[in-house]
């Protein structure tokens, strides 16, 4: 009967994390589609020059969540995730008032600032996830948070679009809205996942950062080698956000329609497949097997897709593109393992500096590849240079041959 007792209030806190991810990536993908146009607004229609701006917009963003997802994550070690997931939201809120009324580019640019430092609270959401979910169930659990992300890209720019259509400003009321009663909701309904007994002793600055995220990371062989394995991953799946658009556009003649009910597919079925699969499959083989089988997926995934001479065939390789999904909840459920409960924010700080690490450096990459392959008649080269990418995310892990351990066990911090 404790059991559960115990089952109902942390199947209601992952839901409620679920949620709160998702109306965060709703939030963020309503203003995609009006984003671009408010630029080149301000830009007095200079598509070139308005360019140059997304891209370094763009840029900033990454930034942010790479230098402030381990100073929110240890923040949560400090204080507990509760706070760090509601003024991240409330945070997020404000600042979207302020991009809707923003007069120039300049506030536009603060706002967007703003927003890559708030985003990052996925790090506290991460860390609540691995305190209220048993070791072996959450790569189920990460893979629901993979869902929201996968929810929020399909909704988010349909809503947007719709709001564009009304007002260019709307989206941003209306992502602020969300952001708001996300926030409200959180303060009334959210409990605190982090007991104080298991709460770092004090805040150290030496780790709220990229390089003490390192650290942590060097501290275990398994962990380091499983970190190295999900940059490449993530790294490599930057090329589906850079170049997308541009190679359907290309390859098969594609316009906005069929490229966004694409775009849509995908998010829809790696929701699909983060909750009915992801856990499943890691309860029935064990993360390291799901984390190389998500691995080879993406890899063939890429291939497919690279090499697709027609609309049709590269939609097949949409399916086990949603498959990748295993790798990164496998490997984030790894992780887990090895860290203390008091440290858990601190982990999933650093995973939030190498995925945006990867988000720095992969859209030039990608794009490069791209506009290369395509002078030399080679239109795939940016996805078959993802599937070289992701088949080196499996050399460091089989470097480490340990077994699947234990939760590490709390200690003072």
């Amino acid at each position: 009967m404790q059991g559960a007792a115990e089952t109902t209030p942390r199947r209601a806190a992952v839901i409620f994390v679920f949620i709160t991810v998702a109306l965060d990536m709703i939030a963020l993908g309503v203003i995609a589609p009006v984003f671009v146009p408010l630029i080149e607004g301000f830009m007095h229609n200079d598509v070139e020059r308005a360019a140059a701006v997304v891209g370094a917009f763009g840029t900033v963003f990454a930034l942010m969540q790479f230098f402030w997802a381990p100073f929110l994550g240890v923040l949560s070690d400090r204080f507990g995730r509760r706070p760090v997931i509601i003024v991240s939201n409330l945070g997020m809120a404000v600042d979207y008032a302020v991009m809707a009324l923003a007069p120039n580019l300049f506030w536009l640019l603060a706002g967007r600032i703003v927003s890559g430092v708030t985003s990052a609270s996925a790090t506290a959401a991460g860390a609540y996830i691995a305190d209220v979910t048993p070791a072996e169930k959450r790569a189920g659990a990460f893979g629901m948070i993979g869902a929201a992300f996968g929810i929020g890209f399909v909704l988010g720019p349909a809503l947007g679009g719709l709001c564009g259509q009304i007002d260019p400003r709307l989206p941003f009321w209306v992502a602020g809205a969300l952001c708001l009663l996300n926030g409200i909701y959180g303060a009334f309904v959210l409990p605190e996942s982090l007991s104080r007994e298991h709460r770092a002793m004090r805040f150290m600055w030496a780790k709220a950062n990229p390089l003490g995220a390192l650290r942590l990371l060097r501290s275990h062989p398994e962990l380091s080698a499983v970190a190295a394995s999900t940059f490449l991953s993530t790294l490599a799946g930057i090329v589906m956000q850079s170049t997308w658009v541009l190679y359907v556009t290309f390859r098969f003649g594609w316009g906005p329609g069929a490229t966004g009910a694409s775009l849509a597919l995908i998010g829809i079925c790696s929701s699909v497949a983060q909750v009915a699969v992801v856990g499943a499959y890691v309860k029935r083989f064990g993360e390291r097997v799901a984390l190389f089988s998500g691995i080879a997926f993406g890899a063939i995934a890429l291939v497919i897709c690279g090499w697709a001479p027609n609309g049709w065939l590269f939609c097949v390789g949409i399916v086990p593109l949603c498959l990748w999904s295993l790798a990164p909840a496998a490997g984030q459920a790894m992780m887990s393992r090895r860290v203390t409960p008091q440290e858990q924010g601190e982990l999933q700080g650093a995973i939030g500096s190498i995925r945006g690490l990867a988000a720095l450096f992969g859209p030039l990459i990608f794009t490069t590849a791209f506009a290369i392959g395509v002078a030399r008649g080679v239109p795939g080269a940016a996805w078959f240079l993802g599937a070289a990418i992701i088949c080196a995310a499996v050399l460091p892990v089989l470097r480490e041959h340990g077994k699947e351990e234990e939760p590490a066990v709390a200690g003072a911090a």
